[in-house]
This record gives structure tokens, C-alpha cells and sequence, in this order.
């Protein structure tokens, strides 16, 4: 049964947590489109109950190493975070088709000399991506190439940010040594990193 004041305090923790779910949400609105009205209340709504459900199960584990309410509003920024990238999926999921490798010129240009450079480092680029692992490419392509945020890609993966993070960022050391290898200069930031 518990405290005899754990409806009431729950019900006040939950208040809490949805009011902080509201502002979170308000913050990001831009990630979010379109939602509005009740379905951006339930998306609150939605937030504060997995928040509280989860803070419920974990409950021994809190320490005292921080206010309670510190410990507690994590939950509900995870919770956030969570439904903010499974709703930018939905809405619009990443693009990791193979790229059509020409689109990826800056500007045309009517000397034929930087054509035919633009043309000789984009065929040494797509030889490069060509010797990715198979999910550094996926992940290469999907978000350094076509911009699909990191959060969503992790979630149509079904992995972690981390994760992808690693991905990106071993497939840009590969694609910098493979560069390099074929005498493209290297930044020396780039040394620094490798």
C-alpha cells in the first residue's frame, strides 16, 4: 500500500512533470511542425506519465546526491527527447538511399578546369564511401549528406546516438584518410584528431 501520502504526492509530482514536459516542448516547437492544441497537450501528456512511471520503478535508486526534483526532471527530458525524435520520424523519415553524387556540386561552373577538378574529387569521394562498412555509409549518407537528424536515424536504426555518433565519426576519419591517401590535402586539425 506505501505512504499514505503517495497519491498525493505522485498526482504533485506528475503536475510537476507536466508542466516542465509543456515548456520542453514549447522549446522545441521547431522539431515538432505543426502540433498544436491537443495533440501537442497529449504529446505533454504522454511524456509525464512514462516519466512518472519510470521515476516510480527507479525510485530506490535515487541517491540524495541531488534534489529530488533534479533526479526526477531528467526522466521527463529523456521522455522529450524520445517522442520529439520518434515524432520528427514519423512526420518525415531520413532519406538514406544512395546519393545521386552530382547533386553534390556547389555551383556550376563554366571552366572547365574546376569541373574537371569538381568531377576527379567527386569520383575519389564516392570510391571513398563506396569502402565504408555498410553502416557507415548508411549513416554517412543519411546524415552528413541528406541531413537526417542524428536522434531520428538512431530510432529508424534502432540504436543508440552514441552509436550513430561513433558511425559518423569513424566514416569521416576513413573518408579524410582515403582523401589524403590520394593527395588531397588534409586540414591539419584533421592530423590532429586521427
Amino acid at each position: 500500500m506505501g505512504h499514505p501520502r503517495r497519491d498525493e504526492t505522485a498526482a504533485a509530482l506528475h503536475a510537476m512533470l507536466l508542466n516542465s514536459a509543456r515548456h520542453e516542448l514549447s522549446r522545441r516547437r521547431a522539431q515538432l511542425g505543426s502540433v498544436s492544441g491537443p495533440e501537442f497537450d497529449d504529446l505533454a501528456q504522454q511524456a509525464a506519465d512514462d516519466a512518472l512511471v519510470k521515476i516510480s520503478a527507479k525510485l530506490e535508486q535515487f541517491a540524495g546526491l541531488s534534489r529530488f526534483t533534479t533526479w526526477a526532471y531528467k526522466f521527463v527530458m529523456f521522455e522529450i527527447s524520445r517522442l520529439v525524435s520518434r515524432h520528427a520520424w514519423q512526420r518525415e523519415q531520413p532519406h538514406a538511399d544512395e546519393l545521386v553524387w552530382e547533386r553534390l556540386a556547389d555551383s556550376p561552373t563554366t571552366d572547365p578546369a574546376q569541373h574537371l577538378e569538381r568531377s576527379e574529387q567527386l569520383a575519389l569521394l564516392t570510391t571513398a564511401v563506396d569502402q565504408l562498412t555498410a553502416r557507415q555509409r548508411e549513416v554517412f549518407v543519411a546524415v552528413a549528406l541528406n541531413d537526417a537528424p542524428i536522434d531520428v536515424l538512431a530510432i529508424k536504426l534502432d540504436s543508440t546516438r552514441n552509436a550513430v555518433y561513433k558511425n559518423l565519426f569513424d566514416a569521416r576519419r576513413s573518408l579524410r584518410k582515403s582523401m589524403a591517401a590520394d593527395g588531397h590535402p588534409v586540414f591539419p586539425e584533421d592530423r590532429d584528431r586521427d
